[in-house]
């Protein structure tokens, strides 16, 4: 009982450490960045009994040891993992993916448990059988599936498939009246443990629909399945539209109040640029005007010149007594041709031409 307590506790450090991203575990060996290539399969897995066997060849078992190190790739090790694989979901695929890559050259076979038996022994699935052994077959890291798989490994099952290795989580899986339905296993050395992935299982999704039924019923009601389908009653069918007609309000309700939200913003951003505008041209209003009007402004300066020039015209400067007098000298008098009159003259202009006729009878004497 101490070797399982202890490898039951470790496996639950290895499943809470080392998670990466996607929630792949350290040691899945699945690297962060990868060369694009066409690596996955074209057709899907056979099932079992499609395929032939040639049983005349005898079954001699690998170990672990030599499994590990690689057998020859006529002579993959057969891994058989089991399971219900109710709602198909990465935790599944990832189960599969590290029963794949437990040896170097590995031929997985997967066993999917009927209808009748899971219903017996666990409970109703949301899915049928076909739909599960569809889902399997369909998986790239599977290499055959088994219909009807049996509840509990016999050994004649384990020798009919030729079965090296069974991979399963570590964990007790108590079913059918037993503790551990693969305590044999086991203790024949032929158990290769693989981890869970957290946070994802066909009952936690089964939990997230009974939670939210409300929200999935009326989703599927508005996609057109009736309430027979959806075996929802008239007065919950009545009480779905009217929730629906509630929040179509609510939604526009909140649309028009985002729409004014922004309205609002937008209107006190552009007050906001007016009054800040409005402020940058009365402080250029009022710089000009006491540029203008104020105490030592340009109007001041104008009214001062404007009072010099009226005083300067009214009194202008007297010359200074001290400034000496020039004699003007006499103009010469304009002589007419062949003649010596002067032109005829205005009355007012008598005293000017007596003046240059004697002007002109001095120089004749001279002559």
């Amino acid at each position: 009982m101490e070797p399982q307590a202890s490898s039951r506790l470790s496996s639950r450090k290895r499943r809470k450490e080392g998670v990466g991203p996607n929630g792949a575990a350290e040691t899945d060996g699945i690297p962060l960045k990868m060369p694009r290539s066409c690596l996955g399969l074209r057709e899907p897995a056979p099932f079992s009994d499609e395929l032939e066997v040639d049983y005349s060849k005898p079954y001699i078992r690998v170990t672990f040891e030599e499994a590990t190190k690689g057998t020859p790739p006529d002579r993959p090790v057969r891994v058989y993992a089991d399971g219900i694989f109710d709602l198909f979901h990465s935790g599944h695929a990832r189960a599969l993916m590290q029963a794949k890559n437990l040896f170097p050259n590995t031929y997985l076979i997967v066993g999917v448990c009927s209808d009748e038996l899971t219903h017996n022994f666990k409970g109703f699935t949301v899915m049928n059988e076909a739909e599960r052994y569809d889902a399997v077959q369909h998986c790239r890291y599977v290499d055959e599936v088994v219909r009807n798989a049996p509840w509990t490994l016999s050994p004649e099952f384990l020798a009919e498939h030729r079965i090296d290795f069974v991979a399963h989580d570590d964990i007790p899986y108590s079913s059918a009246g037993s503790d551990d339905v693969y305590k044999h296993i086991k203790e024949a050395g032929m158990f290769a443990p693989t981890q869970r992935t957290e946070g994802i299982s066909t009952s936690d999704i089964i939990t997230r629909i009974v939670r939210d039924y409300d929200v999935y019923a009326r989703r599927n009601l508005q996609r057109g399945y009736t309430a027979k389908e959806l075996n929802v009653s008239f007065i919950n069918e009545k009480k779905y539209h009217l929730q629906e007609r509630v929040d179509k309000v609510k939604k526009r309700v909140k649309d028009v109040e985002e729409k004014s939200k922004e309205f609002v913003q937008k209107v006190e951003e552009k007050s906001i640029d007016l009054i800040q505008k409005w402020e940058e041209k009365s402080r250029e209003f009022i710089g000009n005007f006491l540029e203008m009007f104020g105490p030592e402004g340009a109007l001041k300066h104008m009214l001062k010149e404007g009072k010099g020039r009226m005083l300067q015209a009214i009194s202008p400067k007297q010359s200074p007594s001290s400034s000496p007098t020039h004699d003007r000298s006499p103009s010469p008098s304009f002589r007419w041709p062949f003649t010596a009159r002067t032109p005829p003259s205005s009355p007012t202009g008598l005293s000017r031409n007596k003046s240059a006729v004697a002007y002109d009878i001095s120089e004749d004497e001279e002559d």
